[in-house]
């Protein structure tokens, strides 16, 4: 079957990227890993001994770079409902965290630590509809924000994924309330065209 003019727009874009080439060349998972080195090399996000959790992390582009980051000393637990092969130096979960078993299952993954740090690069499969697409957006980073509330530590914090549209603004005012601090960050390895964008929440007010 013939690509349309849009998907082969896409594989252009794809494999011209300087991104995907360089990540290629490292050898890593994803792209994405860029995105949260940008944000970190920016906010001094990731450190020695840390215990991180990164939601929706397959193929785990972001778990590698965390487990880099935290060192032997520290702890990264990748949760998702897709199966992959964890890189070194991380846990897997392979649950889905919006279930009172796959919280359990990361309950039980963390063995009474306290989280530092919760990371979410989590995006719904898009329909190609923003009447769609927006709301499946918004709801991953309330579950990610959800989360938080009994294990992430006093002062901690929060890396997000959203789109700009609706519930964005509520989702802030939200994020707002439970962190001292929110910020957003659209770091250069994220497409100039895309909605994404990330909010950096630090200061977890622990109830």
């Amino acid at each position: 079957m013939a690509r349309s003019s849009g998907s082969r727009r896409w594989l252009d874009e794809h494999f011209n990227d300087p991104y995907v080439r360089e990540a290629q060349r490292r050898g890593l998972r994803s792209r994405a890993a860029f995105k949260l080195e940008e944000i970190d090399q920016r906010d001094q996000l990731l450190k020695p001994r840390q215990c991180v959790v990164d939601l929706g992390a397959a193929p785990g582009g972001w778990s590698e770079y965390a487990a880099h980051r935290v060192g032997a000393s520290g702890c990264v637990i990748a949760v998702d409902r897709l199966e992959m092969t964890p890189p070194p130096g991380v846990t897997f979960v392979h649950d889905d965290f919006d279930t009172d078993a796959g919280l359990a299952a990361v309950d039980t993954a963390l063995a009474g630590r306290s989280v530092d740090l919760v990371l979410s690069d989590m995006a719904p499969n898009f329909a190609g509809q923003k009447a769609i697409d927006q709301p499946a957006a918004m709801r991953l980073a309330e579950l990610a924000l959800d989360f938080c509330d009994d294990r992430l530590k006093p002062e901690g914090g929060l890396l997000v994924k959203t789109l700009q549209g609706q519930g964005f603004d509520e989702l802030l005012q939200a994020m707002r309330q439970a962190f001292r601090r929110v910020q957003s960050r659209k770091p250069p390895a994220s497409r100039g065209r895309s909605r994404e964008v990330y909010l950096l929440a630090r200061g977890f007010r622990a109830v």
